[in-house]
């Protein structure tokens, strides 16, 4: 694999088309290749279909509670005990029973019956026999769990699991009934860790340390994504967004800068080389790279395009929102056939105060676990915001225009994404030749941004 770099080098620094012409077609190669390698290490899951298995394995997320009241999560570095002694790759969704709660880095002992699975996990296992043998005790677990605590003591339900599912995207005692209520209003998002949440803070860290070096910022941006990887887990879509993160901060510490079609290419190719079922049948990962594209290629040319000054942090979010929106609703109503015909209302009403989300509940939750006899004060700011949220989830679910049964065809949802395409070029075009369209620059990761 070195090598093979070491040998694309020369054509990088080539720049011509020839050159770009044979990346591609060794990239597409070097893809083939370790598509039909990675699938090859995936027989064995088609081969031990619907047979009774033993697995050691580590957990992946936090248990939930399921509808026929089993443990639910996913679990990795799945060892095969019995009928067989081997290593399998990618990850097990489980259902099943024997402990009272199950929390991310346990080490298990699962047996059940192995079911091939689609997406991004390989199997399921449901009705499972689940035995803990060792439970993750280390410091950054115990904190993590302590800080849970904490923000569920000072907010009441359902405001206590939203912030949680916000800060860190923790969803274990998130209400089934008000998690429903963010599906249908299109706000299941924001209780998924993602690159919106290192967004904020990036940004935030940048405007913190304004009056410091560009190297101190660096570290402690870098800092700061490492921590929140660590705390959330490695999910698809951290890792992704980590890739984003971890590109856009090294240029803007060189003051390179990267177009962003390019940064999203470079984010594809190296997520689905590390795992190609991916591009198989992850749908997520689709829409993820969707909603890249709508983030940091239309809102900049719509924004470049229609606005004559830049637009202050409400209207840049809200402009950001609209444009994933607008990218990822074909996909969406060709895969799950429905759609909420409120989504873009109301994302356009929450999303520009999850940042105050994440600051008061994170300030509540700290301070809840320094002095623990006065928690709900220190929580006043965060549940009056989330109140506001709450409400106005609660009130436009129940509208009967909320949820809209709405399919697409093959042949419309290609139509469509060719359109928005031919509408990147339009855009690009009347780009001037400046960088700037109506005083705002052309689109660039200059900046940390995702």
């Amino acid at each position: 694999m070195v090598l093979l770099l070491l040998c694309l080098t020369p054509l990088l620094l080539l720049r011509t088309k020839l050159s770009l012409l044979s990346i591609v077609i060794i990239g597409l190669g070097l893809g083939c290749w370790r598509g039909t390698q990675y699938a090859r290490q995936l027989l064995p899951y088609s081969n031990l279909a619907k047979q009774k298995v033993t697995i050691h394995s580590v957990a992946l997320s936090d248990a939930v509670y399921t509808d026929k009241a089993q443990l639910g999560f996913d679990v990795g570095q799945v060892q095969l005990v019995t009928p067989l002694y081997q290593k399998l790759p990618g990850s097990i969704k489980v259902q099943g029973y024997g402990e009272p709660m199950i929390y991310r880095g346990d080490r298990l002992q699962i047996t059940a019956m192995l079911y091939p699975s689609r997406g991004s996990r390989q199997a399921s296992m449901s009705f499972a026999k689940v035995t803990r043998l060792q439970t993750n005790d280390s410091l950054l677990q115990n904190l993590r769990r302590r800080f849970s605590s904490a923000v569920l003591s000072s907010l009441p339900e359902p405001h206590g699991s939203f912030a949680l599912g916000v800060l860190i995207g923790q969803r274990t005692s998130l209400p089934t009934e008000f998690e429903e209520q963010l599906s249908v209003v299109g706000l299941t998002h924001i209780v998924a860790v993602s690159g919106y949440n290192l967004t904020i803070l990036i940004h935030t860290a940048r405007r913190l340390l304004r009056q410091h070096s560009k190297y101190q910022a660096t570290c402690i941006m870098a800092a700061l994504v490492t921590v929140f990887v660590v705390i959330t887990g490695g999910s698809a879509s951290i890792v992704r967004a980590t890739i984003v993160s971890g590109l856009s901060i090294w240029a803007w510490y060189y003051g390179r800068q990267f177009k962003p079609l390019v940064i999203i290419l470079l984010a594809a190719a190296a997520t689905a080389g590390w795992a190609p079922t991916y591009i198989w049948s992850d749908i997520g990962w689709y829409l993820s790279f969707l909603a890249f594209a709508g983030v940091l290629i239309l809102a900049p040319l719509l924004e470049g395009r229609f606005c004559a000054n830049p637009p202050k942090l409400v209207g840049q979010l809200l402009l950001e929102t609209l444009a994933a929106q607008l990218m990822t609703l074909p996909l969406i109503m060709f895969i799950f056939g429905r759609v909420s015909a409120i989504a873009v209302l109301v994302n356009m009403m929450v999303v520009p105060t999850i940042p105050i989300i994440m600051a008061t509940s994170f300030f509540a939750g700290v301070m809840s676990m320094l002095v623990p006899g006065l928690p709900g004060w220190f929580a006043v700011p965060t549940l009056f915001v989330m109140t506001y949220v709450v409400d106005i989830v609660r009130v436009l679910a129940s509208l009967p225009i909320a949820k809209t049964h709405a399919f697409m065809q093959v042949w419309q949802v290609a139509t469509i994404y060719t359109l928005l395409f031919f509408l990147f070029v339009v855009l690009w075009r009347k780009a001037p030749k400046n960088g700037r369209i109506q005083g705002v620059k052309r689109p660039t990761l200059s900046e940390p941004v995702l």
